[in-house]
């Protein structure tokens, strides 16, 4: 039988204060009422005087309201009570029968009875209005268990018994869509209880295999991502064979659709792939921001947009939104006016290639602190359009740095890549180039050749999970198509991190920097993209080569099997984070940067791309073109 549609209306509404307040004082005083002239009968004694029963029950009516006014019994949410939330109708119950008995003394109408009727009422009082409240949470627990049923919810097992653990079952209780039927933890130990639910320990597939059939199990949650990754290969990879979804507790800053996501979640490769927790300074970045006018280039991208999130937190005074995509802008504009109502944020449509659009935004909002992370890089588009990837990259930053010295900011700090080591692509070169221009110049200003007070600051670091366009996004609509999935080589690796990581280890670095280094981050071991995708594909519950196809496309315009290496004794130093180093560069004279950064931008508006180039190489002699038409002006020197 279905539930009554009035019923569902009012499990999920809360009932108005007013109507619990008065419902909590009608029943104390028919307490009061039955006391008076119920319990005399039952004693077999005389009825109470007129005058003690109209002392009696003013007393009652009075302290009814006022206690249960006080201690505020009406704002408790019925269907979240806890044995805490009981203290305040104790006392409410006490405090009137303390107030009755206090107006019989005082009135000269004690007797030897009193302290028996107003006993009773207390006890009555505390009983029914309690009683009252435990009946309407469990006719609650009971319509929402049927309308559970009726959703076909999917029952599931929380991995672990921490305390995270306990929290996601809390977190599900009222859930349509998942019911919690235990927990379960890898070892030997006998079945026990935890939050009211049995605890299932298994060691084995065998074990595991028996607890999911005997309680017709459809998913395992995880609380804590790095108990997923502990489990990749063991309790991930059972699940992928039963055809159980593998589900994690999403963190609190995760957002869809511009709303935070708060029921569980599939496990994403990026979940696996993650590293412990970066601990940074941020009592010390809070300082540094706090108060503060901060522009972001690039602030609709996947690195700039993550920037502005984590800055949104550290108090600035207003942050600039610089970008030329229009709909990524609009995107992250109704991201923050819906998570950060009170940010002062100013959206900026415009080129880094554009120097008076710049200047504009410099002039009226004075920024002290830039991030410049707008770039152009995708490798194999910027070695088809080499000249824009001179452009944007190289000419931009210039025309960035160039304004922030012009209008006195304090620092400034520009994103790079690992592809600028020892590049093999345009792209890779171009932020180089871009590297060499901004480092040069922090030199001439810290040398007294230039005047002004900026501080310049470079960070660089790999690829980033899920970035716009990346590898990841690109497997999961392949599979989600049914594949093939493309990989361009069965050896290729990449190093990876997560944007948030990136961006917290980019705001260390630009706290702690006294300026002019190229700071790089570890990042860990290389992933295998073959591995990746494989990875990818089970955990969409199919199987590698036999479900879904995974095929080799052959490397790219401007790709390289294996990514440099970018934190080692060899090209860095250590630096202020055992994750942040400072790499060995060569330095360039400022008035050569200069002179190489105009013929560059003279060659790419121009379109002489073959002069353009060899330019490119002639500065930055480390670069040699792999799986390039360039690669031919490599041999010209030889």
């Amino acid at each position: 039988m279905r539930i009554p549609r009035l019923f569902i209306r009012l499990k999920n509404s809360y009932l108005k204060r007013e109507i619990i307040f008065a419902a909590d004082t009608l029943i104390s005083l028919m307490v009061s009422l039955l006391v008076i002239f119920l319990i005399p009968r039952l004693l077999g004694s005389s009825p109470l005087p007129e005058r003690a029963i109209a002392v009696y029950m003013t007393a009652a009516v009075f302290s009814s309201v006022v206690f249960f006014l006080l201690l505020r019994t009406s704002r408790i949410i019925i269907r979240h009570l806890t044995a805490k939330d009981l203290v305040p109708f104790v006392g409410a119950a006490l405090c009137k029968g303390l107030t009755i008995l206090l107006s019989i003394i005082v009135m000269q109408l004690y007797t030897s009875r009193a302290i028996i009727f107003v006993s009773i009422d207390v006890m009555l009082t505390m009983f029914l209005v309690i009683g009252v409240r435990l009946l309407m949470i469990f006719v609650y627990d009971r319509i929402n268990q049927r309308q559970l049923e009726e959703y076909h919810q999917k029952r599931i097992l929380v991995y672990g018994t921490s305390d995270k653990s306990v929290a996601a079952v809390k977190r599900l209780l009222n859930s349509v869509h998942y019911k919690c039927v235990g927990f379960l933890q890898r070892g030997r130990e006998p079945k026990y209880t935890l939050a009211a639910l049995p605890v299932y320990s298994f060691e084995d597939r065998t074990r595991f295999d028996n607890i999911v059939r005997l309680n017709n199990i459809d998913a395992i949650l995880f609380s804590r991502d790095t108990d997923a990754q502990a489990e990749e290969n063991l309790l991930v990879k059972y699940c992928s064979e039963h055809g159980l979804k593998t589900l994690i507790v999403p963190s609190l800053d995760e957002v869809q659709d511009g709303e935070p996501l708060l029921h569980p979640r599939e496990i994403k490769v990026e979940d696996l792939l993650g590293r412990k927790e970066i601990v940074i300074s941020l009592d010390r970045i809070k300082a540094d921001f706090a108060g503060k006018v901060v522009m972001v280039t690039g602030a609709a991208g996947s690195i700039g947009s993550e920037l502005v999130r984590q800055l949104a937190g550290f108090g600035v005074k207003q942050i600039v939104l610089y970008d030329n995509a229009e709909t990524p802008m609009h995107n992250i504009r109704l991201e923050l006016e819906d998570k950060f109502k009170d940010l002062n944020f100013v959206p900026v449509i415009g080129s880094v290639r554009h120097p008076e659009r710049l200047d504009y935004a410099f002039r009226n909002w004075k920024p002290q602190i830039v991030f410049h992370a707008a770039a152009y890089k995708h490798v194999p588009l910027m070695e088809e359009n080499p000249c824009e990837a001179v452009l944007a990259n190289v000419y931009g930053s210039r025309n960035v740095a160039d304004k922030c010295l012009e209008y006195g900011v304090e620092k400034m700090v520009m994103i790079s890549t690992d592809k600028a080591v020892n590049p093999t692509n345009i792209m890779g070169c171009t932020k180089r180039l871009a590297e060499i221009y901004v480092q040069s110049l922090g030199l001439a200003v810290e040398k007294g050749q230039v005047s002004g007070k900026t501080r310049f600051v470079t960070t660089r670091f790999g690829n980033v999970l899920g970035s716009n366009g990346s590898v990841i996004p690109r497997f999961r609509e392949q599979i989600a198509h049914g594949g093939p999935v493309t990989v361009t080589h069965p050896d290729i690796n990449r190093f990876f991190m997560t944007i948030p990581e990136a961006c917290r280890l980019v705001m260390e670095a630009a706290v702690m920097s006294t300026g002019n280094q190229i700071f790089v981050f570890d990042m860990g071991k290389p992933v295998k993209i073959d591995d990746l995708a494989r990875r990818m594909i089970t955990l969409a519950g199919f199987t590698p080569d036999k479900d879904i196809k995974i095929e080799y496309t052959g490397l790219r315009p401007g790709e390289k099997l294996y990514e440099e290496v970018l934190a080692n004794d060899e090209n860095t130093l250590p630096a202020f984070h055992e994750r942040i180093r400072i790499a060995k560069v060569r330095e360039y004279p400022y008035a050569d940067a200069v002179a190489y950064a105009d013929k560059l931008e003279s060659l790419a508006r121009a379109v002489e791309i073959p002069d353009m180039v060899r330019l490119m190489k002639k500065i930055v002699p480390e670069y040699k073109s792999e799986n390039s038409k360039f690669a031919a002006l490599d041999q010209e020197d030889k």
